[in-house]
C-alpha cells in the first residue's frame, strides 16, 4: 500500500513540477535572455540502483528548465544543465524532495 501511495505522490509531484517549471521557463523565454543565467550542477543520487537512477534522470529531463546530461555511475551523481543557475540550491532541493525521496522509497537501496 505504501508503494502505491508513493507512486501517486511521485506522479502528482511530477505533474506539479512540469506545470510550475513550464510557466517559469516560458517567463524566462518571453522576457528575453537578459536575465538568463544557464549553468551546470552536480547532484548525488546516493545509493539508488541503475534503474532508479535512470528513472530519476528521465523525470529531471522531462521537467522544463533542467536536463540530466550525464549519469556518473562511479561517483553516483548526475551532471545537470540548468536553464537558470541562479537558484541552483533551490532547484536541487526540489528535485531531492519531489523526485529523489519518492524514488528511494519505491526502489530502496542499490543491491
Amino acid at each position: 500500500m505504501k508503494r502505491m501511495i508513493t507512486v501517486i505522490v511521485l506522479m502528482l509531484n511530477f505533474i506539479k513540477e512540469v506545470v510550475v517549471s513550464g510557466w517559469t521557463t516560458a517567463g524566462i523565454i518571453l522576457r528575453g535572455n537578459g536575465g538568463l543565467h544557464p549553468g551546470f550542477a552536480r547532484m548525488s543520487y546516493g545509493d539508488l540502483g541503475d534503474n532508479a537512477a535512470s528513472l530519476l534522470a528521465v523525470l529531471i529531463t522531462l521537467t522544463p528548465g533542467t536536463t540530466a546530461i550525464e549519469i556518473d555511475v562511479q561517483r553516483r551523481e548526475f551532471l545537470l544543465h540548468l536553464l537558470d543557475a541562479q537558484h541552483t540550491e533551490a532547484t536541487l532541493a526540489a528535485i531531492r524532495r519531489n523526485f529523489l525521496y519518492p524514488i528511494h522509497v519505491l526502489f530502496g537501496k542499490a543491491s
